[in-house]
């Protein structure tokens, strides 16, 4: 094989591996190098596609900003879809619960209610996840999405439980 040749059959590269909290932080801080990597998928391909940003993240919590619009994420009312709200909040509170994830560890939601306060049309949208309580398995988060005024639009609480060997295994 020559010299500039790949094996196709040769392992992949991992270069650096960091905990997850480290590669946000380091992703958010605009540290983060090309070789480093984390065991968990970021970004992840809904957020992606929906384009959300990590802004912010500490030890089991996380803020994602989206910027709003009804002509991409409206509803027949005219005002954002509140599935999309919910989506930002669990794309917020599964950051914040990855953060606390460690090799052969994955997570699961197992519950999620939102409670929509008022509408929204454009603009700027935070969502700040945080845990409420936190077992073994089982921790509770509270997200709060805020519009750039910083008046809240809805409420998120979820049940997540965290999963270990085999039950984590392929998630």
């Amino acid at each position: 094989m020559d010299r500039d040749e790949v094996d196709a059959n040769a392992p992949e590269p991992r270069g650096e591996e960091l905990p997850v909290l480290a590669y946000l932080q380091r992703a958010v801080s605009g540290t983060l190098r090309p070789e480093q990597r984390t065991h968990m998928r970021y970004p992840t391909a809904i957020s992606q596609l929906l384009r959300f940003e990590i802004v912010e993240v500490g030890a089991g919590s996380a803020t994602l900003r989206v910027r709003a619009d009804t002509k991409l994420h409206g509803n027949q009312q005219g005002t954002v879809h509140g599935g999309f709200l919910v989506e930002l909040a669990d794309a917020a509170i599964g950051t914040a619960r990855s953060t606390l994830i460690g090799p052969g560890q994955s997570f699961t939601s197992i519950d999620l209610r939102a409670t929509f306060l008022r509408p929204v049309w454009t603009g700027e949208l935070l969502a700040r996840a945080r845990p409420t309580h936190s077992g073994r398995t089982i921790t509770h988060y509270a997200c709060d999405i805020i519009r750039a005024d910083g008046t809240t639009v809805a409420t998120v609480s979820s049940t997540v439980m965290t999963l270990s060997g085999d039950k984590a295994t392929g998630r």
